[in-house]
């Protein structure tokens, strides 16, 4: 049997589309980029760089072959200090041709949706990503890949709900 593509290779692999959703409020707060914004440094010129940002190089790449990139953040108001990380640094991804939008979370209410963040490559494979509760990566592992098509069906749907309902990065403020 075939080793599976490694997460990067899914990009490498997708034809269309890859769409995200983001349903928490904080992730990997042990990451030393949250770390160093949360001591201050802000606005260095490396955050918004493919060259020193692997995942815009991806990013670029992948929008660069005409797959449509869109990644949908559900927040919690008023947004943690990690959604402000966040939306500092979703200049970058915007820049290399991501499409980004914000939903508050009680526009979300009345949305039935995936009980954890996924990227969906496709229309065709779900890769649900798995978060301990304080964020970092589940011990018990980080993802869990499914082609099954009534389940990516249900994630397609979940997206384009929220995608409908979400702000634009470019129009949304954090409160």
């Amino acid at each position: 049997m075939a080793a599976e593509p490694a997460f990067d290779d899914l990009f490498r692999l997708a034809k269309r589309s890859a769409v995200h959703l983001e349903m928490r409020d904080g992730y990997m707060r042990s990451d030393p980029s949250f770390v160093a914004w949360r001591l201050g440094k802000r606005d260095d010129p490396a955050d918004s760089d493919p060259e020193q940002r692997p995942w815009l190089a991806l990013m670029r790449e992948t929008i660069g072959r005409g797959v449509e990139v869109r990644r949908a953040r559900i927040v919690s108001t008023p947004v943690t200090d990690y959604i402000h990380f966040e939306h500092h640094l979703t200049a970058g991804n915007v820049a290399v041709g991501e499409h980004v939008r914000w939903l508050p979370r009680r526009r979300a209410s009345d949305l039935l949706l995936p009980g954890n963040d996924f990227w969906l490559f496709d229309d065709s494979l779900v890769v649900f990503l798995h978060f301990a509760g304080d964020g970092e990566a589940s011990p018990e592992g980080d993802e869990e890949r499914t082609s099954d098509p009534a389940i990516a069906r249900l994630c397609s749907t979940a997206f384009r709900a929220v995608w409908e309902r979400a702000i634009p990065h470019e129009e949304y403020r954090l409160s």
